[in-house]
């Protein structure tokens, strides 16, 4: 579904170029959920923005980013932006246009891929119902809880019907409860929909919750990928190495918060 190949990226700084991503190679499985992990500054939701485009890597002829068959790096302007369109992103702060009120955040995207004003309000009244937060329709962020805002976040990433759902920190924003529930979500919607989930994140517990596979970057390159149902996988980087063994402790987050959807 999701292939990388030689990625890098590098960013102007008053010190001089600043390599976020160097020489990064990635490939995630349809229906995955695949976590990125890393200490702040490893590079990984630089990566992770590089799969939309939404960060446009350094020319390099080796460099191929793929998704769904596609290399996205190869399309025409109009045609990447109908490849957008099947990729969900649900950004660390959510991101939502206070402005606007939670239907017209979710409508946004529907609104720029010019779907009628019926099948947009159909649309957004579906993906209120599959979130949990058909009440909240024309309420403003303001007057939301910070797992309400990342719901209708991902209510908006939901709503071009995307094969794949990148997530960029989407736990940070909220407390432990909410965190166990927003991942246990992640999930269901794994399991209901057959989303492939890239899922950024520095917390070990959360990859260990609903990731199968799982990518360690360091100073922004990938130095280890492997699955997490791979018990015999000796892990070669340290973060690696506390992943599995905060799992062969029964670490989680899920607990008893599984909401229904």
């Amino acid at each position: 579904m999701i292939s990388l190949h030689h990625v890098s990226k590098t960013f102007p700084t008053p010190d001089g170029p600043l390599r976020a991503v160097a020489n990064a190679s990635l490939h995630v499985a349809a229906g995955d959920i695949h976590g990125i992990i890393g200490f702040s500054g490893a590079g990984k939701s630089t990566l992770l923005r590089t799969i939309n485009l939404l960060e446009r890597p350094d020319p390099d002829p080796r460099t191929r980013i793929e998704v769904g068959g596609q290399n996205l790096l190869a399309l025409a302007p109009r045609d990447l932006l109908r490849a957008r369109q099947s990729i969900g992103f649900v950004f660390q702060n959510f991101h939502l246009l206070n402005n606007r009120t939670v239907a017209e955040n979710i409508a946004f995207p529907l609104e720029i891929a010019g779907v009628p004003a019926a099948a947009r309000a159909a649309r957004v009244a579906e993906v209120l119902e599959i979130v949990g937060l058909p009440e909240k329709a024309r309420a403003y962020p303001a007057k939301l809880s910070g797992g309400q805002r990342q719901r209708v976040a991902i209510a908006r990433a939901l709503a071009n019907h995307p094969k794949v759902l990148l997530c960029d920190e989407p736990t940070s924003s909220v407390d432990p409860q909410m965190t166990a529930n927003l991942l246990a979500f992640l999930r269901q919607l794994n399991e209901r929909f057959g989303l492939t989930i890239v899922l950024v994140t520095h917390e070990m517990q959360a990859v260990n919750a609903i990731c199968n596979q799982v990518a360690v970057m360091e100073a922004g390159q990938v130095v280890e990928r492997f699955s997490l149902h791979d018990a015999s996988h000796t892990p070669l980087s340290n973060l690696g190495k506390l992943l599995l063994r905060d799992r062969a402790a029964g670490a989680t987050l899920l607990h008893d918060f599984i909401p229904n959807i």
